[in-house]
């Protein structure tokens, strides 16, 4: 894997596909030659920078050891090239644990989940950020997913000389413009918010972004990250458009407004079956889809890859 800051940084300058931790069927036992299987066949359509233990990875439905199984597994599916980010959060005594082993396993960098705690003072928060980072030569990757990731906590945290990115998952690009503006560090600013949003964040000066649909509709995700280093707006926003039902459809609620993209993972999963790869069950608190989810997942898939004939969905 490639330790150099310069090389993690133009790694995270692209599409960094977010893997879904495969289960067996009971849910018990987490299926280590799929996740390598899973992990060979995105690399072989092209992927190259893989965030596995995040959201769509089931972080919180893991134990400690199963995460540190996970990053070991994936790290050695891939080749050298491959850059593996490893997710980690919890407990700063927790999330050191898992930045040693993880380091131990080979990865390139971690990337901190957004903090869980129920009451978060901003000072302490930026404090738990410095310990993490203190603890490693590792890159960190920052996950702002909510309010705590302050504008002032960021540009406290971003002038640390690990701290290479910020993962930005919140649906408010006009925030997203003035962070990257007033933000101190040299930090690479990632899309969080996927395919739907490619667009509008790289014109506002995303250098990358984060799939979970790339992980079953790998190519013309791929695709879509050439039209956008390329500033090709236009062939971005057809492949966007061709995505989007993907999209639209994870970010349903399950069960009422505070349950919000309930979909997410499960989608995921079912698309990786259809394209032959493992995706099987989740885990609580995740619920399968219906089955009338599942019949749409399948006609949002014919119909994506029906476009082919007019949108070639190929880098």
């Amino acid at each position: 894997m490639t330790t150099a800051y310069g090389d993690l940084r133009e790694s995270l300058q692209s599409v960094a596909f977010t893997t879904p931790t495969p289960f067996s069927a009971d849910r018990d036992r987490v299926l280590h030659e799929k996740i390598e299987q899973n992990a060979r066949t995105l690399y072989d359509a092209g992927a190259r920078t893989f965030i596995p233990c995040g959201n769509t990875g089931e972080y919180y439905s893991l134990s400690q050891d199963e995460r540190i199984d996970v990053i070991q597994s994936t790290v050695d599916a891939l080749p050298d090239d491959a850059t593996v980010v490893g997710g980690v959060g919890g407990s700063a005594k927790n999330a050191v644990e898992l930045i040693e082993a993880y380091e131990a396993a080979g990865v390139d960098a971690v990337m901190v989940m957004y903090p869980r705690h129920t009451y978060v003072h901003e000072q302490g928060l930026i404090e738990y950020y410095r310990t993490l980072a203190a603890a490693t030569d590792l890159g960190i990757v920052l996950y702002k997913r909510g309010d705590l990731l302050s504008e002032t906590v960021l540009g406290e945290l971003s002038t640390i000389d690990n701290v290479v990115a910020v993962k930005y998952a919140v649906n408010d690009v006009k925030l997203f413009s003035r962070l990257v503006q007033t933000v101190p560090g040299d930090v690479e600013w990632l899309n969080g918010v996927a395919e739907r949003y490619a667009l509008a964040y790289a014109i506002e000066g995303a250098d990358g972004f984060t799939t979970g649909i790339g992980n079953f509709v790998p190519k013309p995700v791929l695709a879509l990250d050439e039209a956008l280093s390329a500033g090709d707006w236009a062939r971005a926003r057809q492949l966007k458009d061709a995505l989007r039902p993907f999209e639209d459809f994870r970010e349903e609620h399950g069960g009422g407004s505070a349950f919000s993209s309930a979909k997410n993972v499960p989608v995921v999963k079912y698309g990786q079956e259809l394209q032959g790869m493992a995706g099987g069950p989740v885990r609580e608190p995740l619920v399968e889809l219906s089955s009338d989810d599942r019949d749409r997942v399948e006609r949002y898939l014919e119909r994506l890859e029906s476009q082919n004939e007019t949108i070639s969905l190929e880098a």
